[in-house]
């Protein structure tokens, strides 16, 4: 982006306000001298502010976001639809409409609408309406068309808006204020450069300023779309030669996981022979049950005791029968 020097503001009428009796005593810093009843804009303000808002919006547009501009004015329609076209950004330069940005949800029905009557030419079910209701629908699209057709394209609220007069869009403005969007603006010694986030003390009535401003404001701009494009193809280079090695990590991670999958297998093989090598206590279970077997002599011996008597009688017997 290429800076402005003195020259090139003074060709462009940039240094030039309003008359004394109509100025804001919130641009006192920004005036420089009074000549022949009008205030003369301090040039050097112009050039740091315009760069800290040429700064902030290529750092908005650098991170994917929208900017919104709005110029209502005559002598701005057409200068801010060329060069805001260029670079893609929505813009508004018919009739502000009360609610477009806090009530997005209607904006965005209405813009439905345009989309739905160019769906109906494309998919031939306009043919299919009478003559009246092809009427009603054609002039409905251009209405629409006119205010939102610079905005269809916007599909939730801008990161920033651009103002090229606050006093003529103070609807804008207060807009923005209520939403917290950031606001950039070009503002003349009529103006309260107070309301504004990165004023711009500029003249906001003359085509030739308000060009020179937003050649500087677009340039930046698309510095910063640029810069995005060029993060983005680089991103990509980066990780093409890294896709080898993300086949190799995955590959030992299937391998790994393959053995990792083996594993519990022989873990529960085990765990199953575990119970066959328990079958000792079984034996001793046994060898227990088996002894009162081993006992049961003592039975014997009293049977064998108890007959002892039985033979000495007998013999005590025959010897008296003798």
């Amino acid at each position: 982006m290429s800076k402005l020097n003195f020259e090139t503001l003074l060709a462009a009428g940039v240094h030039f306000g309003h008359l004394k009796r109509k100025w804001n005593p919130a641009m006192a810093p920004y005036i420089f001298e009074e000549k022949k009843g009008i205030h003369i804009i301090d040039l050097n303000k112009t050039i740091v502010h315009l760069d800290q808002a040429c700064a902030a919006m290529k750092q908005i547009a650098r991170s994917g976001k929208k900017i919104l501009f709005v110029a209502t004015k005559k002598q701005a329609k057409e200068i801010v639809s060329d060069h805001v076209t260029k670079i893609n950004m929505p813009y508004v330069t018919e009739r502000w409409t009360g609610g477009m940005l806090t009530n997005f949800q209607t904006t965005r029905k209405s813009i439905r609408k345009m989309v739905m009557i160019d769906k109906m030419k494309s998919d031939g079910s306009w043919e299919t309406l009478n003559k009246r209701e092809k009427l009603f629908k054609t002039r409905q699209r251009e209405k629409l068309e006119k205010t939102f057709g610079s905005i269809a394209e916007m599909t939730r609220q801008p990161a920033a808006i651009f103002i090229v007069d606050i006093l003529k869009e103070h609807i804008a403005l207060a807009e923005a204020h209520r939403l917290n969007i950031p606001t950039f603006a070009m503002v003349d010694t009529n103006s309260n450069p107070k309301l504004v986030d990165f004023p711009i003390p500029a003249n906001d009535d003359a085509t030739k300023s308000i060009s020179l401003i937003m050649e500087q404001i677009c340039e930046a701009i698309r510095e910063g779309l640029e810069d995005r494009k060029n993060s983005k193809t680089d991103k990509d280079e980066a990780e093409t030669p890294a896709s080898a090695p993300l086949e190799k990590t995955t590959r030992s991670r299937k391998g790994a996981a393959a053995s990792t999958e083996e594993t519990p297998v022989a873990e529960v093989v085990s765990v199953e022979e575990t119970p066959a090598v328990e079958e000792a206590p079984v034996a001793e279970v046994v060898e227990v049950e088996e002894t009162p077997v081993v006992e049961e002599a003592p039975a014997v011996e009293e049977v064998v005791v108890e007959e002892t008597p039985a033979t000495e009688e007998a013999a005590s017997e025959e010897q008296a029968a003798e």
